[in-house]
């Protein structure tokens, strides 16, 4: 099949080279120049394992292009899928401009029937208007050409998006025509050729599925964090806690790991528009605004018990372990560590950082004000304290002996309970977890 995907962000960008790679032929474009010349010259704008490898390998095979005009291919293909950012406004509410230029742009250049997919995040209801602009575009032009508009939301996990895609665990797509349904099987079914596990519904709740996902998912990652701190007040060990409720298979142990809080793209972002969708309803969407207040406290918790252990920071030097918001990304979007890192810079503290992905997009948020190290030892010399943020594998097991002989405290805070605390202690640490 021939497939436009507009916007080469980490949805766009990862959906298009996928659906490549299963043998169609795909233009990826973009408005930013600069990023479609450097794709085209093989520089893949986010970290993500696997993709570099087949997007040069699509590329070679020519299934795989890159430009920055829609209206140069809308010709030759059949599904034009909108992946452009939905970020939030002051309100909370999604910006959808992106959305609706996408939706101009088609219905001004379309000569026969095509399909507008949207796989963006969007609020219930933006079908309908994307619908209805495709429409006035082709008024103004005094034609009338069949088109369809479906929802179809992405459901990838930063750090394994590419395995995410190609086996998928479900594809939900939201569609109000049978000719639609027919092009997004015949799309769909070679990913899924032993269980076809694609679910149809109609638009509106294709649109409500994805961020109904996304706040299930952070529900739990809040709840086990209000858990926890109230398992330090009482004594218990919130690592205990969650195997003893995991173990039940109505609740299952994914997404019950406490600690510093979640970030990145899509959760924060997700919650503040289906709470502002709630409000604009007449109805107050009370467990997903607690579980954002919860979130926010969360990312301050590493800061509050490094202060107890260290209550004057100024001119202490802190070891940062960790700067993407979760391992196999580069992105710190919403990250803990902005939070944390601020904290530690409004105090007066030095602070020595290292990632193994995240160094330069963090270097564009705090610019020269941290110090950027080669390694977890480098980020650990003379530091009075050391911060996990990140459960980077790479993490897992270093040198404590080591780490030890270079330090000049011995505050370990463990934001991601990935540590043993005997173990530490051992070795002269003062060990902090969370909910421990």
């Amino acid at each position: 099949m021939n497939i436009a995907i507009v916007g080469t962000g980490y949805v766009g960008l990862v959906s298009g080279t996928c659906f490549a790679e299963m043998g169609n032929d795909v233009t990826c474009i973009d408005i930013d120049k600069s990023k479609i010349d450097n794709l085209l010259a093989g520089q893949i704008p986010i970290y993500e394992p696997e993709l570099s490898n087949i997007v040069k390998s699509n590329m070679e095979a020519g299934r795989l292009h890159f430009s920055t005009s829609l209206a140069s291919v809308l010709d030759n293909v059949e599904l034009v899928f909108s992946a452009v950012g939905t970020p939030s406004n002051e309100d909370g509410s999604a910006d959808l401009s992106y959305v609706i230029d996408v939706a101009r742009e088609f219905g001004r250049n379309i000569k026969k029937y095509c399909i507008l997919v949207t796989k963006s995040t969007v609020p219930v209801g933006t079908a309908a208007k994307v619908k209805q602009v495709i429409k006035e575009e082709l008024a103004k032009r005094g034609v009338d050409i069949p088109f369809d508009v479906a929802s179809n939301p992405e459901f990838l996990k930063e750090g394994s998006a590419v395995k995410d895609f190609m086996s998928p665990d479900r594809v939900v797509v939201g569609t109000e025509s049978p000719r639609a349904e027919e092009v997004l099987t015949r799309l769909y079914k070679p990913f899924l050729i032993r269980n076809f596990r694609v679910i149809f519904m109609d638009i509106p709740s294709a649109e409500m599925t994805k961020y109904a996902a996304n706040a299930m998912l952070a529900t739990r990652i809040s709840f086990m964090n209000d858990i926890a701190n109230l398992c330090e007040r009482v004594g218990a060990d919130v690592e205990s806690v969650r195997n003893g409720i995991g173990s039940d298979s109505r609740i299952g142990k994914k997404f019950l790991y406490a600690g510093c809080g979640y970030g990145g793209s899509c959760f924060p972002k997700d919650l503040k528009a289906l709470i502002h969708s709630g409000r604009e309803n007449d109805y107050n969407m009370e467990v997903i605004e607690a579980v954002d207040r919860v979130n926010s406290r969360q990312k301050n918790i590493v800061f509050e018990k490094l202060q107890a252990e260290i209550p004057d920071l100024k001119d202490k030097t802190v070891g940062v372990w960790g700067l993407a918001f979760k391992p196999e990304t580069d992105d710190i979007r919403e990250a803990p560590s902005l939070v944390v890192i601020s904290r530690l810079l409004e105090t007066g503290a030095i602070v020595r950082v290292y990632d193994p992905a995240a160094m330069e997009e963090s270097r564009q948020f705090f610019g020269d004000k941290v110090i950027y190290c080669k390694d977890i030892y480098a980020a650990a010399l003379q530091a009075h304290a050391l911060l996990l943020l990140t459960e980077w594998r790479q993490f897992r097991m270093p040198n404590w002996s080591e780490i030890k002989k270079t330090m000049k405290g011995n505050v370990v805070i463990d934001g991601r309970n990935i540590y043993d605390k005997s173990e530490l202690e051992s070795y002269g640490f003062v060990y902090r977890g969370i909910g421990r």
